[in-house]
This record gives C-alpha cells, sequence and structure tokens, in this order.
C-alpha cells in the first residue's frame, strides 16, 4: 500500500477507535463513566449498544469496500448495491421469505437475500459490462431496481395477514435497532468471506483501468474475476441485507470522499473506503439513537437516504456540467 492510502486508513483506524467507545455511551439512556451510576449498565452497554456498534461497524465496511471495488470494476462513478438493483434485490429475496413464513429461520432468510443480490451483481455485469458507458449501466440498474422494487410491492400487497405486512414494511426501512449478537454471528463471518473475495480481485480492478485487452495480456481472467465480484458484492450486500434491511447510498458515498486522497486506483481505495464506511454508519446509527423523535428512533436506512440523495443529486449535477 502506498503512503497516501496507508496514512488515510491509520487516520480513519484511529477515528474508529476514538468514535467506538464514545457511540457506546449515547441512547436515551445516557451512560455517563464519570457520573452517577446507571442502572443495568452493564447489560445496556454489552447486550443492546455493543452488538449494534459491532453490526454497524461490520455493514458500513462491507458496503463501502463493496461501492468501491464496484465503481473500480465498472469505471462508474455511479455504481452502487443499493442505487441501481443489488440491495433491492437482495430485499426481494428476504421479503419472499417473509412472505412464506420463513423470516424467523436461521438459515433460508440470509439465503435468499444472498441468492438475490448475487444474482442481481451478475445480471447487471451482463447487460452492462464494463464498457457499456454510464448510460447503459443506469438504465441497467434502474431495470432491475424497478423490477426488484415491483416484485417486492406485489409480495406487500398479497401480505397473507397484517403481521407480515408490518414486518416486512418496518424490516425494508433499514435500521439496526434491536439487533444482537445472533445478527452479528450471520453478518459478520459472511461479510468477511465477501471482503476477501474483493481483496483477492483489487489486483485485476487495477489492470482494468488500463484496458480490457492490457488486463488480459496481465493475466487477468475476466470470468474469474467477474465471479469474484459476485460473490464478494453478493455476500456483503446479501448478509446486510438479510439482518438489516435496506441501508443505502454508503457504497455510492464512501468512495468519493477517500478518493482524492489516495493514488485513483481501485485497490488503494477498498481498504479506506472499508473504514470510512465503519465510520460512517457508527455515527450515523448513533444520530439515530440520539436525536429526539416521536414514537421511537429515526431509521438508519431513512436517514441514510436524506443524505444519501442530496449527494447523488450533487454528483449527477457535477458530472453534468464536466460534459458541457
Amino acid at each position: 500500500m502506498s503512503t497516501a492510502p496507508a496514512n488515510l486508513s491509520k487516520a480513519l483506524a484511529l477515528a474508529l477507535a476514538i468514535a467506538l467507545p464514545l457511540s457506546l455511551l449515547a441512547g436515551q439512556v445516557w451512560i455517563d463513566p464519570f457520573g452517577p451510576p446507571v442502572p443495568n449498565a452493564t447489560a445496556i452497554l454489552m447486550e443492546l449498544r455493543l452488538p449494534r456498534a459491532m453490526l454497524a461497524l461490520i455493514l458500513g465496511g462491507g458496503l463501502g469496500a463493496a461501492g468501491a471495488a464496484m465503481q473500480g470494476y465498472l469505471r462508474n462513478p455511479l455504481a452502487d448495491p443499493g442505487l441501481f438493483g443489488i440491495a433491492p434485490a437482495a430485499a426481494l429475496g428476504a421479503v419472499l421469505s417473509f412472505y412464506a413464513g420463513f423470516g424467523a429461520q436461521a438459515v433460508l432468510l440470509p439465503l435468499l437475500a444472498l441468492i438475490g443480490a448475487g444474482g442481481a451483481m451478475g445480471l447487471l455485469a451482463l447487460i452492462a459490462g464494463r464498457s457499456g458507458g454510464i448510460a447503459l449501466f443506469t438504465l441497467a440498474g434502474m431495470m432491475i431496481a424497478s423490477l426488484a422494487g415491483a416484485l417486492t410491492s406485489l409480495a406487500i400487497s398479497l401480505s397473507p395477514n397484517p403481521f407480515a405486512l408490518s414486518e416486512i414494511v418496518t424490516w425494508l426501512m433499514g435500521a439496526l435497532a434491536d439487533r444482537g449478537w445472533h445478527e452479528v454471528h450471520l453478518a459478520g463471518p459472511l461479510t468477511a468471506l465477501g471482503l476477501v473475495a474483493l481483496w483477492r480481485a483489487a489486483p485485476g480492478l487495477d489492470a482494468l483501468t488500463l484496458g480490457e485487452d492490457a488486463a488480459r495480456s496481465l493475466g487477468v481472467d475476466p470470468v474469474h474475476l467477474l465471479w469474484l465480484m459476485i460473490v464478494g458484492i453478493g455476500l456483503i450486500v446479501g448478509s446486510g441485507v438479510a439482518v438489516a434491511g435496506m441501508i443505502g447510498f454508503v457504497g455510492l458515498m464512501v468512495p468519493h470522499f477517500v478518493r482524492p486522497f489516495t493514488d485513483q486506483r481501485p485497490s488503494a481505495t477498498l481498504v479506506p473506503s472499508a473504514l470510512a464506511g465503519a465510520l460512517l454508519l457508527l455515527i450515523a446509527d448513533c444520530l439515530c439513537r440520539i436525536l429526539p423523535l416521536a414514537g421511537g428512533e429515526l431509521r438508519l436506512g431513512i436517514a441514510l437516504s436524506l443524505a444519501g440523495a442530496p449527494f447523488f443529486l450533487r454528483l449527477l449535477l457535477k458530472m453534468r456540467r464536466e460534459l458541457v
């Protein structure tokens, strides 16, 4: 790793080391280590806030790295698992498990979410490829997202009972509230495997910046690289959607934040994007816990959408000015 990405990674790791313990103190019940004792403080920290914080680190790190890898593979600054069909397809798989009554089962819900995410990534790469241009990629992603959204809405409209309907709608908003160590144990290994697949794909992503023919001459197997991307992003997005619902825009925003501080190579953005994604999700979830809101806390997926949509619009306007 060159000097600039390494220094950025160290700074982000230091920020995480500071933010993690602070995040455990914040919530509806504030815990002041220097103040009067809080009843059940140990249980609050170890059973509620620590697994939630760990889940934020896992999902944020995975989504940040997945966004950076997608942007490098497709050579497209708009690439994001949530915006163009991958997360919606994972959500469709999970919704089908709720619809069929399998939502409480430990295997079928994440399995269907993983199948949905991996299938959408493969379909997107098949339709848009790496040289189809921003317009074709955007249209392909919109098609996949629209189809997944329509099928999800159909499943909701045909929901067999009000309980299933409420469970699906609430879950689709995306949140880390009421998550525990079970979700950490589910998402952690799958996200780690996905990150390993993306790390193995990193040299091929760097070679693709020279063009596909040059990458082939350097020994890159396009089929193998595609499968690494499908497996890596499918595991990361599928496991994240399975445990937390829809959480978008992390993979879009984070690589754009860290890329100016690197040498622009896709491999140089993977680790900083993972660390920045973990930091972003940890801070966002902490803010959702402490913001006053009637009827409960703000859903994390809604909060990130409120922040990500203006960023996406700003990115589009910037690209429009560059084309004029």
